[in-house]
């Protein structure tokens, strides 16, 4: 047998044996929470109570948009009559207050998609020109270059370069290769890009990046009010699924978003807000329960960001009390705070 062709057998050997050895990510897990740009400036005691919850990260997400079909990505440059929190000054002065109280940062810009029927998931947007595809991503590009300016600048540990793109990714996957060279070359840290449950499979660049960042809202069970073991009993197949990818590309899987509505039937669809459904706290506690107890120990998973965070937030006798909503996804002042509390403490 000739010795080139040998050699050629063993590498192609070695290389599906690589692919096939389960993943063991070496680092410290993120303990994380997703902190809801606020419109105004804070001070750095809303960072203390992220650390109450024994949280070591937090995730700053400035949002841009882009409306009524016109292809043209605009987002706040500066912080005058625009909310304070999402413009770069203000996510520069949270990253430096984060970092002052002790946490690290994965900034991760968002993209807001209104049509003129009102708000479009990001995974469907679509244009139907060449040219309205190029004028998009020149200025989504300019977006996320800045931001990668400020990521660099602020020595923020992880940037999150999008979310949640399925067309733009499957249809435009030469502007993200591009995008993320032109990133690599501005910005030193960590790159995850965030791709939601049902399609990160799809993602082309993952190779590219240092975490498969999944937004984790992965129907677990459909009942009005599931017990706790029917919930973990949920996470078996998608257990099985997350571990055979990150073995297969041999990268650690980050879950860039996790969360449950504190009502009825949450786990049944966790990415949508269920306003007509009974408050159940409980029930949100139970889910974060069933995730800690289930898959946080599995050794290919980096840790999480839950899914959502509010600065000054005030507690729920003070809203009730003064008639305002409660938004449904924060575990603040819920049973799913201590939840968040007692295994982000014990777990390593």
């Amino acid at each position: 047998m000739p010795k080139a062709f040998f050699l050629a057998l063993t590498i192609i050997f070695y290389s599906s044996a690589c692919q096939n050895k389960p993943l063991v990510y070496g680092g410290t897990k993120l303990k994380g929470v997703c902190f809801v740009a606020p419109p105004r400036e804070i001070d750095a005691n809303e960072f203390d109570k992220v650390k109450e919850v024994n949280a070591t990260w937090v995730a700053l997400t400035p949002y841009g948009f882009t409306r009524g079909g016109n292809p043209e990505f605009k987002y706040n440059k500066s912080s005058d009559g625009h909310w304070w929190g999402e413009s770069p000054k203000g996510v520069s002065e949270c990253a430096k207050m984060a970092h002052e109280k002790g946490l690290k940062i994965m900034l991760k810009p968002h993209a807001w998609i209104q049509s003129n029927q009102g708000s479009t998931f990001t995974g469907d947007l679509d244009f139907k020109t060449d040219e309205e595809w190029k004028t998009f991503e020149k200025t989504f590009g300019e977006y996320l270059i800045d931001y990668a300016k400020v990521a660099d600048s602020c020595k923020i540990e992880v940037y999150c370069i999008a979310t949640e793109f399925e067309n733009f990714v499957e249809k435009r996957p030469e502007f993200w290769h591009k995008i993320i060279k032109e990133i690599r070359g501005i910005y030193k840290g960590q790159l995850t890009y965030a791709e939601n449950w049902d399609c990160y499979e799809k993602v082309p660049f993952w190779n590219e990046l240092d975490f498969v960042g999944v937004d984790a809202y992965f129907p677990l069970a459909d009942e009005q009010h599931p017990q706790l073991n029917t919930i973990k009993k949920g996470w078996y197949e998608h257990r099985k699924k997350l571990e055979k990818f990150s073995s297969k590309i041999q990268k650690p899987i980050l879950f860039t978003e996790i969360g449950y509505q504190s009502t009825d039937f949450t786990t049944h669809k966790p990415w949508e807000s269920y306003t007509q459904h009974a408050d159940n706290d409980p029930l949100q506690a139970d889910a974060y329960r069933a995730f800690f107890e289930e898959m946080w120990q599995e050794q290919w998973l980096a840790g999480c960001f839950i899914w959502k965070w509010f600065p000054e937030m005030k507690r729920e006798k003070e809203e009730k009390r003064q008639h305002k909503f409660r938004d449904r996804y924060t575990p603040q002042g819920k049973a799913g705070e201590l939840v968040l509390k007692e295994f982000f403490k014990k777990q390593s």
